[in-house]
């Protein structure tokens, strides 16, 4: 059995997001992330930063770009690296901005964010964030809109490494991690899923999950128990299996 998980909208400063929650909150959050300036430079801990300093789990994120303006870019890691003071420095300076790399975003493109990596995403596109279920977010570089910064902490799980950029799919699959994997997969007929994905992104297209009508835009659930999730009709879907060992 599958479940529609509603969605929530959250106007932000630089687009929106729309978040997908369940009654009984999961271990991953799904987001469309719509923007139309550049978000904050910014860090996410990792689970033993945030467990120590606010009791909840990290963030470890990917990206998945669903559309995207012909100058779209996503900013990961830096062109060299950076040591503390050094990132200090250019996040006081906006220096910051400069140092990042800048990727070109393209719809189809998959960035891996793990936690402590530098980031940016850029204005004109639109994406589906999958993460851990968390919302701490350490700001290094605002572009001056007068929000609050958070250098120490920031600087603390910082990395300030180089970024691999763009992954590559390997026969569908986007991302193994920790605490998700996310394959991708273009339907058209009919196609049956592993009982380990239980959460279903609608990418693009429509048809049915496990009976249940599913359409571009929808995230579904499938319960624990359900079984392998049946997919019929043209349809593309992102395919999540949340695994034991992310954190709550």
């Amino acid at each position: 059995m599958v479940e529609r998980l509603s969605a929530r909208l959250y106007p932000k400063v630089w687009g929106s997001e729309v978040w997908f929650e369940h009654r009984d909150r999961l271990p991953v959050l799904i987001k469309f992330i719509t923007t139309f300036d550049k978000l904050s430079v910014q860090v996410h801990p990792d689970d033993k930063y945030a467990l120590r300093h606010h009791k909840c789990a990290g963030k470890t994120e990917m990206w998945h770009i669903l559309a995207a303006h012909p100058d779209a870019r996503i900013a990961a890691g830096f062109r060299q690296q950076l040591t503390r003071p050094q990132l200090r420095r250019a996040a006081l300076s906006g220096e910051i901005e400069e140092l990042l790399t800048w990727h070109p975003a393209r719809a189809g493109d998959t960035f891996f964010i793990p936690a402590g990596t530098v980031h940016a995403i850029g204005g004109g596109m639109t994406l589906c964030e999958i993460q851990q279920y968390s919302d701490i977010t350490y700001r290094l570089y605002d572009y001056g809109r007068g929000r609050e910064l958070h250098l120490d902490h920031a600087l603390a799980v910082s990395h300030g490494t180089p970024h691999e950029g763009p992954r590559k799919s390997r026969n569908g699959e986007l991302v193994c991690c920790d605490y998700f994997t996310t394959v991708r997969k273009r339907v058209k007929g009919r196609a049956r899923f592993d009982p380990q994905f239980n959460l279903f992104v609608i990418a693009g297209g429509e048809g049915q999950i496990a009976g249940q009508d599913a359409r571009e835009g929808d995230v579904l659930y499938a319960l624990p128990g359900s079984g392998p999730a049946a997919v019929e009709g043209e349809l593309t879907v992102l395919a999540v299996a949340m695994k034991q060992g992310g954190s709550r």
